[in-house]
């Protein structure tokens, strides 16, 4: 502490993921009732915006003739494959995406499942939403990380065998998996609901266990969620890492309707920051270096947009009476705290690399009743009424959805920066790790 001022750490893990555009089509699934088995012809009348299941041993390709499908013709390596099992049988390995070591591209990976245990659940993924956080837990950037090491927390799929004493899924269920495992279940915070704060440390989906980039993911059952009817499964993917990142600061501080919310940061959390404040009855504000971005920002649901200048704090002072920093670049804690009005709020729950501090002007803070908060992700009540809002108001993620199998290519776009918003991978496409059950909804 120095010079009127106190430095925080800002140690808060970045749920930050962005968009991913390539050159493939929008792919195409059919929805089907239980036993249907699907293939090039079986034409199916209920087709939604994922791929198709297909039956075993066929050869998907740009000209199989599968009902409204498309591919890219790029060639691309083939995940291990996993046996066509009926619906409910356990398995005791899985095929995905996984490294060895800390840098290695992800390659076709098998992983034993060993036994299903009474209160757990396998999940055949069908969707993976590509978060930053997946990045550098990849390349051990934080030091975390248990390799061999597969991927994905972000995570839809279709529940393939439960445990004996799981009552609340079934199997067949459309399900996702977010960015928790589990926790103690008994402390104040996690009977709250809060298990994003457990007094004892929530356990992560991919911190020391395999996340979704394979063909069978095994969860507690607790922290598996239903989809609602409304949310296809391509959007209902970054909705459980991305979504409920910025949901929770806004439903614990958007304490009366009408309030001016600013949103820092138009990205992957961003973009769904604005349609998420201005479903819930704020006045928002969106706020990016980058000017191109106001006519999108204003689509999502932004009353104003502001293009982020040197002179931005001092031109916004006071405007808004909640601030919730999606950027991961570095922007002053002082800058942030200028623009709320007394008795507001600035919650950070974007990080910039290198350790940063927060440096918290005491006067401002103290004569203008501030406050400077943290948020991470939110706990399983947060996570279901954040469907609940995005089911009822229409909020989805701007997405791109490329092949599970083109996995690096789409890192590799994820971490240049250039991706707009988000990118989520189809587990099922052509070359990713297959299984035939029942279909989604």
């Amino acid at each position: 502490q120095s010079d009127n001022m106190i430095m925080l750490p800002a140690k808060t893990i970045l749920a930050n993921g962005r968009a991913f555009l390539f050159n493939a089509s929008r792919i195409s699934q059919s929805s089907c009732s239980a036993g249907h088995v699907h293939g090039p012809n079986c034409g199916c009348p209920q087709q939604r915006n994922f791929s198709c299941l297909v039956q075993a041993g066929h050869e998907h390709g740009p000209n199989c003739g599968c009902q409204r499908r498309a591919f890219t013709t790029g060639a691309s390596t083939a995940a291990p494959a996993v046996s066509h099992a009926p619906t409910g049988k356990v398995e005791n390995w899985s095929g995905g995406w996984g490294v060895s070591a800390a840098g290695e591209p992800l390659k076709p990976w098998g992983v034993p499942l060993g036994e299903l245990l009474p209160d757990q659940v396998d999940i055949q993924p069908t969707h993976n939403g590509v978060c930053h956080t997946d990045i550098h837990m990849q390349g051990n950037d934080w030091g975390i990380t248990t390799f061999p090491f597969i991927p994905g927390h972000e995570v839809v799929g279709v529940v393939r065998a439960i445990g004996s004493q799981v009552k609340n899924l079934k199997v067949g269920q459309r399900v996702g998996a977010g960015w928790m495992l589990n926790s103690c279940r008994r402390c104040t915070s996690c009977l709250k609901g809060e298990e994003n704060i457990c007094h004892k440390g929530y356990e992560g989906t991919i911190i020391g266990n395999n996340g979704g980039f394979q063909a069978v993911m095994r969860m507690p059952s607790d922290f598996v969620f239903s989809i609602p009817d409304a949310i296809d499964s391509a959007s209902a993917a970054p909705l459980l890492c991305a979504g409920v990142t910025v949901y929770a600061p806004l439903k614990r501080y958007m304490v009366r309707p009408g309030m001016k919310v600013g949103i820092f940061g138009i990205g992957g959390l961003g973009h769904l920051g604005v349609q998420f404040a201005n479903a819930m009855g704020g006045v928002v504000t969106a706020f990016d270096i980058d000017p191109s971005k106001k006519d999108e920002a204003k689509s999502l649901g932004a009353a104003k947009f502001v293009a982020w200048s040197k002179n931005g704090a001092a031109e916004n002072m006071g405007s808004q009476d909640l601030i919730i920093n999606c950027a991961s670049g570095n922007v002053k804690t002082e800058d942030l705290m200028k623009m709320v009005t007394n008795d507001g709020t600035v919650v950070q729950i974007g990080i910039p690399g290198g350790n940063p501090v927060l440096a918290v002007p005491l006067t401002d803070l103290v004569f203008g009743q501030k406050k400077v908060v943290g948020s991470i992700v939110g706990g399983r009540f947060d996570m279901m009424g954040m469907f609940e809002v995005a089911a009822a108001k229409n909020v989805r993620p701007m997405i791109e959805v490329v092949p599970g199998s083109q996995v690096n290519e789409a890192f590799a776009r994820v971490q240049s920066g250039k991706a707009r918003y988000r990118v989520v991978l189809d587990m099922l496409a052509e070359n990713s790790p297959v299984l035939t059950t029942v279909a989604p909804k």
